[in-house]
């Protein structure tokens, strides 16, 4: 063997083994749809859904307000941003609301079930009464309460049921007595028909399908067979086509559903216009305070049409956000309602869930012209104060029934300060210093060890 320069004998060196084959290429969109589902799976995620989607919601709709009843306030003599102050007093409020009701133990939640309901029913019944309540479009369901504010009580009657109704249900449920269909319904849906009768007196079809819907949300989540819950769908739909045939107001509203031209007599002028102004927004909308249906050709152009305003102003991009957080609202209150273990906080969350959800369904199907008229505002978006402090508590109810999860109390209880705490406060493991830029070590390095 040949020797080498240096005299020493060559170095053999060890055959190459072949390269073991690497992962194959991930896709990325499975890697994003891996990291999405993480994500959603996060103890955390239905809180902050919850908390950031009625955050936005709420703050978008005060822009929205504002926006939308400029014109209406100067055809009444007002000031431009009147009903903008209005709803923003009423946002304050509904915030302190909302913080209250997030903190309160469950215990409380239930204990203020009976004096919430009492108080709807004695309120309900006083609209009625006569010098003390007060019709407002053609609707006996409102109360001055002085000055310019007025409260509409049935607003606080869904609140009332699904509180109410949740808290029935729990106690029933923990007697083992949901399996008799008699405990089933009464006396909830006797209550329900009692609060239903009292909204119906004053003419508000629409608040009274939403507290048909809280009431078949209730008793879907007791379980109730399918017999039983196409008993009383059958019992509802008939009332509520013997109240639509025997008003021709309501009739008229039904003959508009899909229409796209007011009609004779301009009975459909509020759902042409409507769709008038979301066709004219087009991707990206006119502009923020651009809109001209609000310029007195859309009645209600800040409350029950708010939705048709922000499609004309912001476009198909706004219409599909304010979706969006609805649809995020929902899931976090079904995942609440899904992954709890206590019998109240599911049927309270399931009820709110399908509260929220279905008064939004409802306004955005009339807006859109695949519904009738109901004349019941967005939730957390139109203007009104009597159904933003409701849905704002009932909001707070949902915070608390998030973090009250087994795995989101751990998660909140392991999290720290981002900068440490204090010097002298001491832990577990004695004194906690400032967490630095620069992390220090307790190990010994060996000379010569960078």
């Amino acid at each position: 063997m040949p020797g080498s320069r240096t005299g020493r004998p060559p170095v053999r060196r060890a055959p190459e083994r072949p390269a073991a084959p690497g992962p194959a290429h991930e896709n990325p969109l499975l890697r994003l749809h891996a990291r999405a589902r993480r994500a959603w799976d996060r103890p955390l995620t239905a809180y902050y859904l919850i908390l950031g989607g009625s955050a936005l919601i709420t703050v978008l709709g005060l822009v929205m307000v504002y926006s939308a009843s400029q014109i209406t306030a100067l055809q009444l003599s007002l000031p431009g941003s009147y009903f903008f102050r209005k709803q923003f007093l009423a946002a304050l409020i509904g915030a302190a609301l909302l913080f209250a009701a997030s903190r309160m133990p469950v215990k409380l939640h239930r204990a203020l079930a009976y004096p919430i309901l009492a108080g709807a029913v004695f309120l309900m019944a006083l609209v009625q009464v006569p010098g003390i309540g007060m019709s407002v479009n053609g609707n006996q369901n409102w109360i001055s309460v002085g000055g310019p504010f007025q409260l509409q009580p049935s607003e606080f009657g869904k609140l009332a049921l699904v509180l109410w109704g949740a808290d029935l249900l729990a106690r029933k449920q923990d007697k083992r007595l949901l399996t008799q269909w008699k405990h089933m319904l009464v006396p909830l849906v006797p209550v329900a028909f009692m609060l239903l009768g009292l909204i119906m007196l004053g003419g508000d079809m629409g608040t009274a399908i939403i507290l048909t819907a809280i009431l078949f949300g209730l008793l879907w989540l007791a379980g109730a067979p399918t017999r039983l819950f196409a008993g009383v769908l059958s019992v509802a739909a008939l009332l509520g086509v013997i109240l639509i045939k025997t008003s021709a107001n309501r009739m008229a509203r039904l003959a508009c559903i899909g229409a796209t031209d007011p009609g004779p007599n301009d009975s459909c002028w509020q759902a042409v216009h409507g769709i008038y102004a979301l066709a004219s927004g087009g991707l990206f909308g006119s502009g923020l305070g651009a809109s001209v249906e609000k310029w007195g050709q859309l009645p209600e152009a800040h409350t029950d049409f708010i939705f048709a305003v922000t499609g004309e102003e912001l476009g198909l991009a706004g219409t599909l956000s304010v979706l969006a957080l609805f649809a995020a609202l929902g899931y976090a209150g079904i995942r609440v309602a899904g992954r709890t273990e206590d019998p109240f906080v599911r049927y309270a969350a399931g009820g709110v869930t399908t509260w929220i959800t279905a008064q939004a369904v409802i306004n955005m199907g009339a807006v859109l012209g695949l519904l009738p008229i109901a004349g019941v505002p967005l939730p957390l978006f139109s203007y009104g104060g009597s159904a933003l402090l409701p849905t704002m508590f009932a909001i707070g109810l949902l915070i608390a029934f998030a973090r009250d999860e087994p795995a989101a109390r751990a998660a909140l209880a392991m999290r720290q300060p981002r900068f440490g705490k204090k010097r002298g406060a001491r832990g577990p493991q004695g004194p906690r210093r400032w967490n630095t830029m620069r992390r220090r070590t307790s190990v010994v390095r060996t000379s010569g060890e960078r």
